[in-house]
């Protein structure tokens, strides 16, 4: 199996200017490829200090990826210095340059001199071209030591691996490589585990591997043989397996966000909705409306913070709040009940609780939670106790059960 080094050049990155993003998408991406990534680096824009990591990179690893110092500014010297460790020398591609030169001329700027610089590129590279900026990516092998130079903007970075690098490193891989992603929600990394633990015991190929991330968990299934429908058999029998262990709590299995799944489900089944949110502040309505589409059944939202609010906006009776509080199970469907009748949605969601991090009490913590569905003249109410005390990520974690109770409610009408 490879084994990479993932370097990040950038100064801007060791002052904590920039997020760096790249290193964990590529990550994510060598894994999926089968490839083991042994170490992370982040270097500055200095040419002895990007040498040194690279020297010690290749003590350990056969494919070095780095992301940045590829543009036209003196200091991009990541090409150069990897040029020279693999023993190459740097001529004009001239396909890179036209490219460079048009992309001057569409967005109607000149170009200055040092853009040329990004056309020098390694005699023996294979040469990826930048859909999405001016500097040209490539990948460079010398004596079993493979590199492979990617642009810093994750934009560019992103559509280049997809686009080249992918391909390039699956033309490497001796068989053929076929994965699947499954996304579960509900079911916590330790008790994931658990439950799959005899095929994890008894794995060989295919292989499991868990990953945790913000309140879910995924799971990769992957087959590497000599052909691709070999590989792909292998991944859809253990698929089978563990379908039967926890199918319950798997949402997608195309690695997919809860949010595409659950407005994939809505814009399908042509159901439209509103949302009425009081702990989430709008989050909710947000994360659907960051996917393209939803307006087809999308009708509107509101942000009922206050009681006033509840009783002007959804009707919630003041003795509903005087007796059980704006964060109860009897105000959560009331919310739901007063957005179905103002709205007609065919399906109204409402959320009231306590994000923190004060507010709570001994019999209303923090962290305490109601979400209310009504859906074709059904009810559905849930109480969370979620266990952190970050504020924002009780909110985003509500966010996601609001979404996998869209999923159920509707799940449970179609049978």
């Amino acid at each position: 199996m490879m084994k990479a080094s993932i370097i990040s050049v950038g100064t801007e990155l060791l002052f904590g200017q920039i997020t760096n993003t790249n290193t964990v998408y590529l990550s994510e991406q060598l894994q999926l490829l089968g490839v083991d990534v042994m170490y992370h680096y982040t270097v500055g824009d200095n040419p002895e200090r990007l040498r040194r990591i690279i020297g010690l990179a290749y003590e350990d690893c056969d494919l070095v990826i780095t992301t940045g110092g590829l543009g036209p500014t003196q200091d991009d010297l990541t090409k150069e210095i990897l040029t020279e460790v693999l023993d190459d020398r740097l001529v004009t591609d001239m396909a890179s340059l036209d490219a460079i030169e048009g992309f001057f001329k569409q967005v109607g700027r000149p170009m200055t001199e040092n853009n040329r610089k990004q056309a020098y590129l390694p005699s023996r590279a294979v040469i990826f071209q930048n859909t999405q900026g001016t500097a040209p990516g490539f990948a460079l092998e010398n004596d079993g030591k493979l590199a492979i130079c990617l642009p810093g903007p994750p934009r560019e970075m992103t559509t280049m691996f997809e686009k080249d690098a992918r391909p390039f490193l699956e033309s490497k891989s001796h068989g053929l490589i076929y994965y699947k992603m499954l996304r579960t929600f509900g079911l916590g990394e330790s008790a994931l585990e658990t439950a799959i633990e005899d095929l994890i015991n008894a794995q060989t190929d295919p292989t499991l591997a868990t990953y945790a991330k913000e309140g879910e968990c995924s799971l990769r299934i992957a087959s590497k043989r000599a052909t691709a429908e070999e590989a792909r058999t292998a991944v859809c029998e253990m698929e089978r397996a563990v379908f039967e262990r926890i199918g319950s709590y798997v949402y997608s299995d195309n690695n997919e966000e809860l949010a595409q799944v659950t407005a994939r489900r809505l814009i399908e089944g042509n159901i439209g909705f509103s949302c009425a949110e009081s702990c989430t502040g709008g989050m909710f309505a947000a994360a659907m409306t960051d996917i393209p589409g939803i307006s087809a059944v999308f009708d509107r939202g509101f942000v009922t913070y206050s009681n006033r609010a509840k009783t002007e906006e959804l009707g919630v009776s003041e003795e509903i709040l005087k007796k059980y509080g704006a964060v109860s199970k009897e105000c959560a469907l009331a919310m739901a009940r007063g957005l179905s009748e103002r709205t007609g949605s065919r399906l109204a969601v409402s959320v009231t609780g306590i994000a923190g991090p004060d507010g709570g009490t001994p019999e209303k913590p923090v962290g305490l939670v109601y979400i209310a569905c009504v859906f074709d003249g059904k009810e559905y109410c849930k109480e969370l106790r979620m266990p952190s005390m970050n504020r924002y990520r009780n909110r985003k974690h509500v966010v996601l059960y609001m979404l996998s109770a869209i999923l159920r409610i509707t799940d449970a009408a179609s049978e």
